[in-house]
């Protein structure tokens, strides 16, 4: 019995997450090739900001201030992905490429920084008999330096090359596929590094960071083959001088919103990562968890974004606006930190895995919110995807570098005060450093929902129509 060909793409259509994602230009198996490059940053991300961060603090006794600053480095690239994304809008080369040299060596500054990162963090920890004690924290800071600046590099030129080969119709679930695709790189990556950590040793250490610089390199070159066409440039095309990006951000920024949006990303952003290089060592030092269970903790995060992924994907078929949906993030953020401070004084273990779990849930429903709005603002002519995506994606990795390096610092500094007795006996545990930190992230959250209410407020005014029901996954949906 031969079954009609449309009878096969409505199941595919109605079964397969992100199949209408596809187009003619842009073939489904091409498009889940190209998200190869978001699996390996989501790898390089639980490396830099989930595991390495707790063995530095817990397993080789680094203090927490150093682990922030050295995670914190890859902030010193940030600002600078719109500015990456424009200069992708704008590339010029003899055979026309424009996304794929930017893909290129993003992903070998990644692989370079993972390379050499086992052998620095060793000496930063104590192991002398490798190198002088400077060595470790010049090494570790290029280290982390060079993975983020790869790290960032490639996610912005990747989604701007997808951006570019999806077509209009299709290229919001195109970029929600891409960031799907991320958070599924970080959740699975966790698990297999928590496993292979279990039994920790320093060369059980080497063997996993230097094992992901190579996976992460792979599945770059698999990602970026063959997606872009080639249109060769002529010696006059290549001659003629580029646009100013002072002039592209003009456009940008004139729609009205994009100022107010991007204080919300950044201070949004800073709530949800001020927690991120302490979360594993409050597991580990507070509550007594092993380096495989804290490791855990990225998948529960990457779960609780990927429910937050589908419960927008439904709110928005619903109508809701994505300033409204933010706000439904910034508030299941602030349970999620209640959750965490009362883990400690409760000693629930089960607690704060629920709390982590909310962590994500919120922090996904911020970040798909707030990208949605992005992409939605008016732009001029001389602003192109790259340059919107990257004015994103700077406000966010930007706040969250700063974020992580107040976390740390904080934490020490509590902690050194605690030490003292200055707070009173009743203050005087290990828990309270960590705790001031969630508190001040529950502050920067209630801080975000006054900056983004006259948002809200012009959204209710005007509320976004219902988009046609369809059936299947919702994910296939978001964002509309």
């Amino acid at each position: 019995m031969i079954i009609p060909r449309s009878i096969v793409k409505n199941l595919g259509l109605r079964f397969l997450p992100f199949a209408d994602a596809a187009s003619e230009d842009l073939p489904l198996g091409q498009l889940l090739r190209l998200s190869l490059f978001q699996i390996s940053v989501g790898m390089a991300s639980v490396m830099l900001l989930g595991t390495l961060n707790r063995v530095m603090i817990v397993e080789l006794s680094v203090p927490a201030m150093i682990v922030a600053i050295m995670i914190a480095l890859p902030v010193l690239v940030a600002p600078f992905r719109a500015l990456l994304g424009f200069r992708s809008d704008t590339h010029k080369s003899a055979i026309g490429w424009k996304r794929i040299p930017y893909l290129w060596f993003g992903s070998l500054w990644q692989f370079g920084g993972l390379a050499i990162m086992p052998f620095a963090l060793l000496i930063l920890g104590g192991q002398q008999t490798l190198g002088p004690s400077f060595a470790g924290e010049i090494g570790a800071g290029l280290a982390f330096l060079l993975t983020g600046l790869g790290l960032h590099m490639t996610q912005t030129a990747g989604l701007a090359l997808a951006s570019d080969r999806a077509t209009d119709e299709t290229r919001p679930r195109v970029v929600a596929l891409l960031y799907v695709m991320f958070l599924i790189g970080m959740g699975i990556s966790a698990l297999i590094v928590g496993y292979l950590l279990r039994d920790f040793s320093n060369l059980r250490l080497i063997q996993v960071v230097q094992g992901t610089a190579v996976m992460t390199i792979l599945l770059n070159i698999i990602a970026l083959w063959k997606q872009e066409s080639v249109r060769p440039m002529s010696r006059e095309e290549r001659a003629q001088p580029r646009p100013k990006f002072a002039d592209a951000w003009a456009d940008f920024t004139n729609g009205g919103d994009a100022g107010r949006l991007l204080a919300v990303v950044f201070l949004g952003t800073m709530a949800f990562n001020m927690q991120d290089v302490l979360l594993e060592p409050y597991g580990g030092e507070i509550l007594g968890l092993s380096v495989s269970a804290t490791t855990v903790l990225t998948a529960l995060w990457a779960s609780g974004a990927l429910i937050g992924f589908a419960l927008a994907a439904r709110w928005l078929k619903q109508g809701f606006s994505p300033y409204r949906m933010c706000v439904r993030g910034l508030l299941t953020g602030i349970a999620a930190f209640s959750a965490v401070i009362f883990a400690d004084p409760m000693n629930s273990p089960a607690l704060f895995y629920v709390g982590a779990t909310l962590i994500g849930l919120g922090g996904g429903l911020f970040a798909v919110a707030t990208l949605t709005a992005a992409m939605t603002l008016p732009m001029g002519e001389k602003a192109g995807q790259g340059l919107a995506l990257g004015a994103w994606g700077a406000a966010q990795a930007t706040a969250a570098g700063i974020a992580i390096a107040i976390g740390g610092t904080l934490r020490d500094t509590v902690s050194a005060i605690v030490s003292t007795g200055a707070l009173g006996e009743a203050l005087n545990t290990p828990g309270t450093a960590y705790s001031v930190v969630y508190h001040i992230e529950i502050a920067l959250l209630f801080g975000t929902l006054v900056v983004l209410g006259p948002l809200v407020r012009l959204a209710f005014m005007k509320p976004q129509q219902p988009t046609k029901e369809t059936s299947g996954i919702g994910l296939a949906d978001f964002p509309t």
